[in-house]
């Protein structure tokens, strides 16, 4: 276990974030991961090959993209751990793999901009966070969107990757974040990434399943430490909604939160013009507002807390035995 990379990496994040400077000088992992993706998607994923060939290259895809960021940081891992600020450069190495800032930030620019009455402001900023068209959304449903957004980042964005930085270090951290990468640009049905994204979405379903339900768990025990939340209905809507959702792991964050605010979410979306249908997540409002949004920022910031908390003591009992 590698609980002392993670608790640095958890503080440093929700400390300082990723700095913009940064990303203008030298990028972001995920940029870096997301040009290999593309660049292997051109070389790999030709219109010209059969469904099993482009399965296999798919296959392909992922391992290279696996080994090109779990190595790396292992070597770095390596190099680092017996030098006397080593274990530093290794936190603040792994916060760039952590989403907590960044997550609230872009969320919380979703309520400004509905509680200043401008829905054009409030669909380009919940443009950043979901993948729908956010042109057929009305104030609702703005909010809904960010709100489900909020909750599945929480689980893939945040809670994943510290809890892969726990099990195996920075090497686990980033392996986990250019599959998790590969997912969001490859794994999707579509006519060229059906075959080829095949092996990225259902690896990234797998590695995702315990971060799901861990998740979920903290969002229910923010709920009962936020006054308002629903703390109960969390934990029922969970149980019964998630099983249902189309993913095997979005539903369970997202059904937690929907019964902690008592709300309705998911259900049918619109990606690229066409609609999806799926199950509803909560069996409250539809009617989503800026408050409601605010409401489940408030509920991530005590679970984002509740998580912490449980690295630090995975930090201090591994000190101790």
């Amino acid at each position: 276990m590698a609980f002392d990379v993670a608790a640095l990496a958890v503080l440093f994040e929700v400390l300082l974030g990723y700095p913009a400077a940064l990303v203008r000088r030298i990028g972001h992992p995920v940029i870096w991961i997301g040009r290999l993706i593309l660049f292997l998607d051109r070389r790999l994923n030709r219109p010209g090959f059969a469904p099993g060939r482009r399965r296999l290259m798919g296959v392909v895809t992922v391992v290279l993209v696996l080994a090109a960021a779990a190595l790396p940081a292992l070597a770095l891992e390596a190099l680092l751990r017996p030098l006397p600020f080593g274990l530093l450069i290794l936190g603040l190495v792994g916060s760039s793999l952590i989403a907590q800032r960044s997550l609230h930030w872009h969320v919380a620019r979703v309520a400004d901009a509905l509680e200043t009455g401008s829905l054009d402001a409030a669909r380009e900023a919940v443009g950043h966070i979901v993948g729908r068209d956010p042109q057929t959304l009305d104030a609702a449903g703005v909010a809904r969107a960010a709100i489900e957004s909020l909750a599945e980042n929480f689980s893939d964005g945040v809670v994943a990757p510290t809890l892969w930085l726990s099990v195996a270090g920075l090497a686990g951290g980033a392996a986990y974040k250019a599959l998790n990468t590969a997912d969001s640009m490859i794994g999707h049905l579509t006519e060229r990434h059906a075959a080829f994204g095949w092996a990225a979405a259902r690896a990234d379903d797998y590695v995702n399943l315990p971060a799901s339900r861990l998740a979920g768990m903290l969002i229910i025990a923010g709920a009962a430490l936020t006054p308002g939340a629903h703390p109960r209905h969390s934990h029922r809507a969970m149980l019964r909604d998630a099983p249902r959702h189309r993913s095997p792991n979005a539903g369970w964050p997202e059904a937690a939160m929907a019964g902690a605010l008592g709300l309705r979410l998911n259900g049918p979306k619109v990606y690229a013009g066409v609609l999806t249908q799926d199950a509803y997540m909560g069996d409250g409002r539809r009617e989503a507002t800026a408050q409601d949004v605010r409401m489940a920022l408030k509920v991530y910031r005590r679970a984002d807390a509740l998580m912490i908390l449980l690295v630090l003591a995975g930090t201090a009992l591994s000190l101790l035995v």
